[in-house]
């Protein structure tokens, strides 16, 4: 079980439960196809984020197996919501976990994707005690492979034709970290994706 205690900080960061005046911010990112382009769902109508945000704002916390954690992430300096961080806990028998991300294009650049992503993957290793967490991208989504390459995750697997996205077929790409590489990193990932810029 995880409960964090919000707001959680990052240098640049804080990431929170999604609240209802969050709408405009949320309905900013999701009706841009390029958000959507290499996701599951089409550009949200408002009425379609405002169901989602509905949704997420009970995701705060992971109860049980198969559970998503979705938080949004906000500018500390100016409280803009900026897209959001997803963590799943995908298997209590075996500490496996997965980490998302979306953030809104006019944030791009900067590496708070990366940095955001980062504070998901302390959640899940140093809070929750996953073994392992898991990024699954598509495999030509390269800004996303990108953040996961600068959080120090490995690519393990290249799932050809795998998925069926909005009636294409599309390679998944898999990367993954277990919890003593990142224990064993270098320097804490969100600093460095930071400096790195994205």
């Amino acid at each position: 079980m995880l409960r964090p205690r919000y707001p959680l900080r990052t240098r640049r960061l804080l990431l929170r439960p999604f609240q209802p005046g969050d709408l405009e911010g949320l309905y900013a990112y999701q009706s841009q196809p390029e958000v959507a382009r290499f996701l599951a769902w089409e550009p949200r109508t408002l009425e379609e984020s405002r169901v989602f945000l509905r949704q997420k704002m009970d995701a705060a916390t992971l109860e049980r197996e198969g559970d998503w954690l979705v938080a949004a992430v906000v500018a500390a300096d100016s409280g803009a919501l900026m897209g959001e961080v997803n963590l799943q806990w995908s298997s209590r028998a075996h500490c496996q976990g997965e980490i998302g991300y979306v953030l809104n294009p006019d944030f791009h650049g900067h590496g708070y994707a990366t940095e955001a992503a980062a504070e998901g993957l302390r959640l899940g290793f140093e809070e929750l005690g996953l073994h392992r967490i898991v990024g699954r991208i598509d495999a030509r989504n390269e800004a996303s492979a990108r953040v996961l390459e600068r959080l120090g995750m490995r690519r393990e697997a290249h799932l050809r034709e795998n998925e069926l996205v909005k009636g294409e077929w599309s390679d998944e790409v898999v990367y993954a970290m277990l919890r003593r590489e990142w224990e064993a990193r270098p320097e804490p990932a969100h600093d460095a994706g930071a400096a790195v810029g994205e």
